[in-house]
């Protein structure tokens, strides 16, 4: 009875398969004919000009530059804080 059973489920995606298949050729080389435009066309030059965006939330305005001092207190704070949720974590139970 299992035998039957594992026949009917490796069979089933065969049929399945099988069905699905077609004749076409995948070999036939492109021609004009298939092509969908000449690459004369799809290669030229973009003449339209960039419009601006209205709705877009980005500004000209810089962040102010943080000193080398105050770069590195932040990354020795954000280094502490992990040092710190390490050692407060329950190691991984084996």
């Amino acid at each position: 009875m299992r035998s039957l059973k594992t026949l009917v489920v490796l069979a089933a995606p065969v049929l399945m398969l099988a069905g699905c298949g077609s004749a076409d050729d995948a070999s036939t080389e492109a021609s004009a004919d298939t092509v969908e435009m000449p690459a004369d066309s799809a290669l030229a030059p973009v003449t339209d000009a960039p419009v601006a965006d209205p709705t877009a939330t980005a500004t000209d305005t810089a962040a102010p530059e943080a000193t080398t001092t105050e770069t590195a207190d932040a990354a020795a704070n954000v280094a502490a804080a992990a040092a710190a949720a390490a050692e407060e974590s329950p190691a991984p139970a084996e």
